[in-house]
């Protein structure tokens, strides 16, 4: 059953705003529960965009942030060409340069080694960033955690909406620009942007089905 954005949360707006990340107590007794016994309910919502384009996904708890990078990359519609990282609890974690050393600021994490049932619990929010460039920010919100059941081996999204912006298109100022040329004819650059695009977008696109599609693509390895 479908239960829409939960528009009724307060989102914080920037990555920055969670650099002391919580970790919320849950008494429930699925918390004492092997994180590969259960699936976490996930709402991922791309930051500065109105109106929301967002998705419901439920991933296995125990699985790397590695694997949560590629599903992400996948239910949203990127195509993984540019870098990437997590911040929960004030800590990074990607895909670490053994060769570089961090003047300012903490080294990245390695995503390859913790687990999300490790690092989020029911209630909690993370940033993944995406594109250094466009700075796209996600807040992901960790809904419910559940028992896991029959094929939850593989993540599965369960509803969301809206098209994720095209790559490389200026973050959400150029967004913004580019919905506005291409909704416009009579705009001079929309013969560019339309061009630019290869021909129509819909921004109100999104395809539960082929949203899964890419997921199982992502499972057998396509964005790890």
């Amino acid at each position: 059953m479908s239960r829409g954005h939960p528009r009724t949360r307060e989102r914080p707006q920037t990555l920055h705003q969670y650099s002391h990340g919580h970790v919320t107590e849950q008494h429930d007794i699925l918390v004492r529960m092997s994180p590969r016994s259960t699936v976490h309910e996930l709402t991922i919502t791309l930051l500065g965009v109105e109106p929301l384009v967002w998705r419901r996904v439920q991933v296995p708890s125990g699985v790397t942030l590695s694997r949560v990078h590629g599903d992400i990359q996948a239910v949203m519609g990127w195509s993984n060409s540019h870098l990437h990282q997590f911040e929960i609890g004030g800590i990074r974690y990607g895909s670490p340069d053994p060769d570089y050393v961090p003047v300012f600021g903490d080294p990245v994490h390695d995503e390859r080694k913790p687990r999300l049932g490790s690092l989020a619990q029911k209630g909690d929010r993370f940033i993944y960033e995406y594109d250094f460039g466009d700075s796209w920010e996600h807040e992901i919100v960790v809904e419910q955690i559940l028992p896991a059941g029959p094929g939850s081996a593989t993540s599965r999204c369960l509803e969301g909406a809206r098209s994720c912006p095209p790559e490389d298109v200026g973050g959400w100022p150029g967004y913004a620009d580019f919905l506005d040329a291409m909704s416009d004819p009579e705009h001079p650059d929309h013969d560019e942007r339309r061009e630019w695009i290869g021909g129509h977008w819909d921004p109100e696109f999104f395809n539960l089905d082929g949203a899964n599609e890419a997921l199982r693509m992502s499972a057998s390895g396509r964005f790890r």
